[in-house]
């Protein structure tokens, strides 16, 4: 009688002889795609928490979603091992990490005082959210290495939660908390929404070949620049940093739409290169 531990060893010397007695390697988009589901999970648990009333600690699992998205996009460039698979999946866990996640907090934060009309606001970013990365994964292909189409979802969340990390303990900035949501915080959140599913285009993180670094210099300085400003300041960093961030891209879209309104076209060409 043969146990089950045998019958397997048999079963791997048999696959191994198949192999070649060479080992199956773990295929390149493990490590990615390992990245894009600790997004997701980061987006599951802010979402529990946020229904528990730990909004600060649901605001900052935002953040941390939004650090593993970035890890995995470097990494897949890093192995080479962009896929249409590691798109979908990604697209996915943006949805609930930087759409409904931010959505809910939201909601909770205050929009919940506001009947029908802070249900439609709140679920803005899920809705605009889903529409730009439905876009974005037809476009992949054709899309500039420079420049996003429309803010990226994970910026307009780490936006909205870096505002609440910023304010929820210094609420008396707001005189009246009630007066606060309806002149900063429904402006913001209608902007971001816009903005997400708008052409404006916002820089992308330069890639670390010699060939990107030299030719982006000024813009990597300024990533650095951004990343030395949230360690040292942690929220109000992270919010100021997403503020010049996104205030940059829209000056960047005003400029690029009165060229094409008004300048020539060698001009408009020359400043997309640039």
């Amino acid at each position: 009688m043969k146990y089950p531990i045998q019958k397997w060893k048999r079963f791997r010397q048999r696959r191994k002889k198949k192999n070649g007695g060479k080992r199956k390697q773990i295929p390149r988009i493990v490590v990615p795609s390992f990245f894009t589901l600790m997004n997701l999970f980061c987006g599951f648990l802010a979402i529990i928490s946020i229904a528990e009333g730990r909004l600060f600690f649901g605001a900052w699992l935002i953040v941390f979603a939004g650090l593993f998205d970035a890890l995995d996009g470097f990494m897949a460039r890093l192995s080479n091992a962009t896929s249409q698979f590691g798109i979908e999946l990604d697209s996915i866990s943006d949805v609930v990490s930087f759409g409904v996640a931010p959505g809910f907090l939201l909601y909770t934060f205050g929009l919940n005082s506001l009947p029908f009309v802070g249900i439609i606001l709140s679920a803005l970013p899920p809705l605009c959210g889903a529409v730009r990365l439905a876009r974005y994964n037809v476009d992949a292909q054709e899309s500039r290495p420079d420049y996003f189409k429309g803010l990226p979802i994970p910026a307009q969340a780490i936006m909205i939660s870096s505002f609440y990390l910023t304010f929820f303990d210094r609420m008396e900035l707001f005189m009246d908390f009630k007066n606060g949501i309806n002149t900063v915080l429904i402006p913001l959140i209608v902007l971001l929404s816009f903005i997400m599913v708008s052409t404006i285009p916002f820089d992308k993180m330069p890639s670390f070949d010699k060939k990107s670094i030299k030719k982006y210099k000024g813009r990597l300085f300024l990533f650095i620049f951004y990343g030395i400003l949230i360690v040292f300041l942690q929220e109000i960093g992270l919010m100021i940093v997403f503020s010049a961030f996104i205030l940059k891209g829209i000056a960047l879209g005003a400029i690029t739409f009165w060229k094409e309104a008004f300048g020539d076209n060698g001009e408009e060409e020359e400043f997309q290169e640039g």
